[in-house]
């Protein structure tokens, strides 16, 4: 950053050292670069600014410029990709996201700084002539230039017009090494440009190349410039031109010294450099199509300078570098993101209707709704039985009730039909851990439906959403066991009576009062007070004999149907009230995480969608 002692001289010292900038270009250098993502007044956006780089806004006073379409388009991107951030955080991990909020941080500070200019940086190796050229372009010595080597020590700067302190500032260019042109006509083709000439890539010394990464990470264009001795150099193209593909449509790419070249070779090194560009996957903007400029030129004897300064004017004038240096970063963020959002599997994973059914089936099996409705549709059949038994065989029974628990087994049977069977024993270890392994099952298999086709990101937190919701579903199931499992089983009140029972209760007791009259028919005829005559009472008596038991089987008959759906009934609503509860700890969070990456997956859509290149080309 600059110095107090260059702060404190107010003064251009020899029309070419920059010590200071004039009020007049303070405002124009915190314009903002608010054609990148719209107004100029948002408050949050200015924030942020503020927040990163330091770098104030206009404050309002000066109008933004209209939005371009590669503006917008770049806005939208630059919103989507802060959403996917804000919604991944929690997770993945920081350093994850690393790129992603760098992207953001610098679309922000370059958003803060003035949209007029463009900077462009002059990278080479050693040797390569970039500070000849960059000296040739400015048309005064400004770079130190010779045999040593290297012989640029740090980045010197080159500005064409004022306002742009603040972009310098950015890039921690002090102010005695910056400069401006030779005033001439040519330099007025370049107006609006900053050149800034860097530190040879390859230095033996670390902070050199130190200053290269950090430069080029930052500026809006780069001329990189080679030699026909080093064009093909590894550290240039693996290091630098490989990573830096996606960046095409801001890159120049010159073949320096042609001049040592005889006749034809020229060409043959061009189409050679083309190749390994190409190999490097950098498109080439050849046929009017976006791309890398490739041109041949020699900085010492002029030969092809003139094209490399047409070419930088237009591509200035268009002000548009920023944009597409912006947004080739996105690109770069999105496809170092993908695998983090998008897998080999259906784009919108969610739980299926099948993986729903086996889990609720699993967690029916747990809580025993089967065995609880097999139970309730017993005391229906009993219920009914009692109630069109003959009155012999419901005496009897009562009499059982009555003697059975003086026995160990009578107790056993008693507590399996009456009221307290509730409470009087717990289920078997046993059949507790097969239960909890059952629900664990269950989790585990609709967890492993809901992650596929999911990264392995978003997978492993489904599975822990899972993990976590199903921690105390065991004991919830327990509970409906206990509580409504008991109830269905051994319910407190009677169950339902069917409407054919006044009938079949009025049928018995006709039954019952034809053998009774037949008895005493009978009785009345053996102690001599009736008539003798056996066959009447014997015909009623064993009508009475046969047609109760006759009634109740009827009545177990039709009593199957209606047992049966009451049985089925009772299972439905404790399967119903299991599935309820794996649905709230488990189901239900799980399609909330499923949510979260679907919404996620729309907003890295929108950030890639830009992926295809803006339609502001370089001819």
């Amino acid at each position: 950053m600059t110095s107090l002692a260059d702060r404190a001289e107010d003064r251009w010292d020899d029309g070419l050292i920059a010590r200071s900038r004039p009020k007049a270009a303070e405002s124009t250098a915190d314009d903002g670069l608010d054609g990148l993502d719209g107004d100029g007044g948002d408050e949050g956006d200015d924030a942020l600014v503020r927040a990163v780089s330091g770098a104030g806004s206009d404050g309002g006073k000066s109008a933004a410029p209209p939005l371009s379409p590669e503006g917008q388009a770049l806005r939208l991107r630059l919103d989507a990709l802060r959403q996917l951030v804000g919604l991944s955080r929690t997770r993945l991990d920081g350093k994850t996201l690393a790129e992603a909020g760098r992207v953001l941080d610098e679309a922000a500070a370059r958003r803060g700084l003035s949209p007029q200019h463009t900077v462009v940086a002059i990278a080479g190796a050693t040797g390569s002539g970039k500070s000849t050229l960059f000296n040739s372009l400015a048309g005064v010595q400004i770079s130190e230039t010779g045999l040593r080597r290297p012989t640029t020590a740090a980045p010197i700067a080159c500005s064409w017009s004022d306002g742009a302190a603040g972009l310098l500032d950015r890039l921690e260019i002090p102010g005695r090494l910056r400069r401006r042109p030779r005033e001439t006509s040519e330099a007025e083709a370049l107006r609006g440009m900053v050149l800034v000439d860097l530190p040879d890539l390859d230095s033996a010394v670390g902070a050199h190349r130190d200053h290269v990464d950090r430069v080029l990470a930052l500026v809006d264009a780069v001329v990189w410039v080679v030699d026909p001795e080093k064009y093909a150099d590894a550290v240039l193209h693996e290091r630098y031109l490989r990573p830096l593909a996606g960046h095409a449509e801001v890159t120049f790419v010159v073949l320096n010294q042609v001049d040592r070249l005889p006749g034809d070779a020229v060409d043959l090194v061009l189409d050679d450099l083309r190749r390994l560009l190409d190999e490097d996957g950098i498109a080439l903007g050849e046929h009017g199509e976006p791309g890398a400029t490739v041109l041949g030129l020699s900085a010492l004897t002029g030969e092809g300078v003139g094209e490399l300064r047409e070419l930088l004017g237009q591509f200035t004038q268009e002000k548009g570098a920023a944009t597409r240096r912006i947004s080739a970063d996105v690109d770069r963020a999105a496809v170092r993101l993908r695998p983090l959002y998008v897998a080999d599997g259906h784009a919108g994973p969610e739980i299926g209707e099948t993986a729903r059914a086996e889990f609720e089936d699993r967690l029916a099996e747990a809580v025993g709704a089967y065995a609880a409705g097999l139970a309730a549709e017993r005391a229906w059949r009993r219920n009914a039985g009692k109630a069109c038994g003959t009155p012999w065989l419901r005496l009897w029974r009562w009499y059982e009730s009555r003697r059975a628990p003086r026995t160990l087994s009578g107790l056993a049977a008693l507590a399996a039909i009456g009221g307290r069977g509730a409470s009087v024993a717990e289920p078997p270890v046993e059949a507790e851990v097969t239960a909890r392994q059952r629900v664990e099952q269950a989790v585990r298999a609709v967890a492993d439906e809901a992650v596929t086709g999911l990264p392995e990101p978003w997978a492993q937190a489904v599975r822990e959403t899972a993990v976590r919701g199903a921690e105390h579903l065991p004991e919830a199931l327990d509970e409906l066991a206990v509580t409504l499992g008991a109830a269905v089983a051994v319910p407190s009140v009677k169950p339902p009576r069917p409407t054919w029972w006044p009938a079949a209760v009025l049928a018995q007791a006709a039954m019952t009062l034809l053998q009774v009259y037949g008895g005493l028919w009978l009785l009345g005829q053996i102690i001599g007070i009736l008539e003798p005559q056996l066959m009447p009472p014997v015909l009623f008596m064993v009508a009475g004999i046969v047609g109760g038991p006759l009634v109740e089987w009827a009545c177990s008959i039709a009593a199957r149907g209606p047992a049966r759906r009451y049985g089925q009934d009772a299972e439905r609503r404790l399967r119903q009230a299991a599935a309820g509860c794996g649905r709230a700890r488990v189901l239900e969070p799980v399609a909330a995480e499923l949510l979260r990456y679907r919404e996620v997956r729309e907003q890295y859509a929108a950030v890639a969608a830009g992926g295809t290149r803006l339609s502001t080309t370089r001819q």
